[in-house]
């Protein structure tokens, strides 16, 4: 047993162990066996993904860097803001860096961590770190002209409305972004 900050008990899942289905460079897929506090069994996909660094790059007009992109795995059209996987020995922030300048063809400047954030912990380990830039400098055109549509900068007053509309789905750009909205205007 675990003891929480408040000095109660705190009772883990047992875990009787973990097979392996399927295990690539971004993905491992297994099927935990696992026993709840009360004896209750059964088996749980566990997803293990690498880590991601996201970024929102904001501008002096009270805009947010964000990228127009088709998702096919939901059929959708929706805004993200730039990021990708963090590769093995590389620093979180670099990689932040590095995928703005590749998506968009913005150098982002002023960098900050705001935090970290998994999208889906009952099943999956796949930790965002989220970053935010105060300015970036135009560099020339996005690398990978498959990453996105378009590239814009976005009124962060329209923010919420996008989200209301589904434009913006994707979890770790919704958290970043509200997370501007509530401490950083």
């Amino acid at each position: 047993m675990a003891i929480e900050p408040n000095g109660q008990e705190q009772t883990r899942w047992k875990i009787h162990g973990e097979r392996v289905v399927d295990d690539t460079r971004r993905l491992r897929l297994s099927i935990a066996s696992v026993e709840l506090p009360d004896g209750v069994k059964f088996e749980q996909y566990v997803l293990r993904m690498p880590k991601a660094a996201i970024m929102a790059v904001l501008d002096d007009q009270d805009r947010v860097l964000m990228m127009w992109r088709h998702r096919f795995i939901i059929d959708r059209w929706v805004w993200e803001l730039p990021g990708g996987y963090v590769d093995p020995g590389e620093d979180a922030a670099a990689t932040a860096v590095r995928e703005v300048e590749e998506e968009t063809g913005w150098r982002p400047l002023n960098v900050e961590p705001l935090g970290s954030m998994q999208p889906t912990v009952g099943s999956a380990d796949a930790e965002n770190l989220l970053f935010i830039a105060r300015g970036a400098e135009y560099v020339g055109e996005p690398e990978d002209i498959n990453e996105a549509e378009r590239v814009a900068w976005i009124p962060l007053d329209t923010v919420r409305e996008r989200i209301t509309k589904g434009e913006i789905v994707g979890a770790a750009s919704q958290v970043a972004l509200l997370h501007v909205l509530a401490f950083y205007r």
